[in-house]
C-alpha cells in the first residue's frame, strides 16, 4: 500500500508539473530497449547512460535518493523528479518491482535508462499501463 502512495504522490507532482507545461521529451528509444540494451531473466531491460562512480550498489531495502524521469511507450512523461527539481528518496522496497530490480544494479553517480515491462510496473493494475521507461539517476545509497 505505501509502494501505491508514494508513486501516487510522485504522479500527482508530475500532473502539475505538466499542467504548468514543464516536460521532458521522450528518448529516441523510448518504444522499445535496442538491442545494445541488457536483459535481465525477469525481462528488465537496460542501459547505462552514464556509468557511476562507486562500486557500492543499493540492497532492495536501501533507502535511495534518485532523480528520474519516466514515459509511457507512446512518448508521455508522466513523472518526474527532475522537472520538481528535487531529488525523491525512498526505500527500494516500498517500489514497483522494476524499479527494486534495477536500482540494485547501479553504483552512486550512474544514469541508467530502463524500459520496464507491465508485470514489473503496475501490472495491469492502475495508469500507467503497459511498458514504462525510465531514466534514473542514483545519488545517494543509504
Amino acid at each position: 500500500m505505501r509502494t501505491f502512495l508514494i508513486l501516487a504522490m510522485l504522479s500527482g507532482a508530475a500532473t502539475l508539473a505538466m499542467a504548468q507545461g514543464k516536460t521532458i521529451p521522450p528518448p529516441d528509444d523510448v518504444k522499445a530497449a535496442p538491442a545494445d540494451a541488457k536483459k535481465t531473466s525477469s525481462g528488465l531491460a537496460y542501459k547505462v547512460l552514464t556509468p557511476g562512480k562507486g562500486k557500492a550498489h543499493p540492497s532492495g531495502t536501501s533507502e535511495v535518493t534518485v532523480h528520474y524521469t519516466g514515459w509511457t511507450t507512446d512518448g508521455k512523461m508522466f513523472d518526474s523528479s527532475v522537472t520538481r527539481g528535487e531529488p525523491s528518496t525512498f526505500p527500494l522496497n516500498q517500489v514497483i518491482k522494476g524499479w527494486t530490480e534495477g536500482v540494485q544494479l547501479m553504483a552512486e553517480g550512474e544514469k541508467t535508462r530502463f524500459w520496464i515491462p507491465e508485470p514489473l510496473a503496475y501490472g495491469g493494475r492502475r495508469a500507467p499501463f503497459g511498458m514504462l521507461v525510465f531514466d534514473i539517476e542514483l545519488i545517494k545509497i543509504r
